[in-house]
């Protein structure tokens, strides 16, 4: 299942990311497979699921192994964007066995946190089929990560969100705080007005509210994208009754806020363009991955790679 085109993974981009992850884990120095395996041994090894799901990540086992082991090889049976039934073989590996052992489980955490996400994004995507509302993520996303989090998300179907701070601007209760000391229609307003002197063209505004005051004044400022934060249904349901209901140019109206697997499809039943959750990135589970070696295929100096 591939929802949407997705843009090919930049591996080369994510090298910096993979050789931390293998340092973090001593990779170059595994006291286990330097002292039980033969250094020039060359095995091959498969990947498999042992979950099903939708994978995300399979692009980076390759470049990984291959910090290790220049001469490894990497066969993906399967694409990001598929759903894979338990016990599909992802991916098969040749490299020089300490390789292979060592590099293992940075290559199953990155596949199996992706996966998960991309998972999870399905299910939430799925819920809301058949409506109009885009399932996004947010910055909720690991530190170091959000590059490949938010593909893992693309994977599941859903769609991206802003990306960073300076990707647009997005108006939060914090900042009404911290510039004015209180929020209210009259604070969203003003801020809706300073960020229109200042963003450079291009550049979105997200303003987040909280009532149908604050909805109103998003929407009469001329709002790109105003979201709905922690509206209930019958609110959600009124606001996108109230915004359809204007001539002229109408913001995107985002739902935000607590969406679970169990309330997203009738918030998107609500006719809200899209909603955001920050759940695809920061609480989904890994699907299981495993790494099963399945045989010895020469030593690298009698020519075996």
């Amino acid at each position: 299942m591939v929802p949407v085109p997705l843009p090919p993974l930049d591996t080369a981009a994510h090298l910096p990311l993979l050789r931390r992850a293998l340092e973090e884990d001593r990779a170059h120095d595994d006291l286990t497979a330097r002292a039980v395996v033969p250094e020039d041994r060359v095995v091959r090894a498969e990947v498999v699921a042992k979950a099903g799901g939708v994978v995300a990540g399979l692009p980076l086992a390759e470049p990984t192994f291959r910090i290790l082991d220049p001469a490894a090889r990497v066969e993906r049976l399967r694409e990001d964007g598929e759903r894979v039934a338990e016990g599909t073989v992802l991916l098969r590996v040749t490299g020089r066995a300490w390789a292979v052992l060592s590099g293992e489980r940075t290559v199953l955490n990155l596949i199996g946190r992706l996966s998960g996400i991309a998972t999870l994004t399905a299910a939430f995507v799925e819920a809301a089929t058949g409506t109009r509302a885009a399932i996004c993520d947010t910055r909720k996303t690991a530190p170091g990560l959000r590059t490949l989090e938010k593909h893992a998300v693309r994977c599941g179907g859903g769609a991206p969100h802003r990306h960073d701070l300076a990707d647009a601007a997005m108006v939060k209760e914090n900042h009404l705080y911290a510039a004015f000391g209180r929020t209210g229609p009259d604070a969203i307003r003003e801020a809706i007005r300073r960020c229109r002197r200042a963003l450079p063209e291009g550049k979105a505004l997200y303003v987040e509210v909280e009532d149908d005051a604050e909805l109103e004044v998003a929407v009469e400022e001329g709002a790109d994208v105003v979201m709905l934060d922690g509206f209930d249904l019958g609110a959600v349901r009124r606001a996108v009754k109230r915004v359809r209901a204007r001539a002229g140019r109408r913001p995107v109206l985002e739902a935000t806020g607590g969406v679970t697997l169990e309330t997203v499809a009738a918030l998107a039943a609500t006719g809200v363009d899209r909603i955001s959750i920050g759940a695809l990135t920061h609480s989904a589970p890994n699907l299981d991955v495993s790494l099963r070696v399945r045989g010895a295929v020469a030593d690298a100096r009698e020519g075996g790679g």
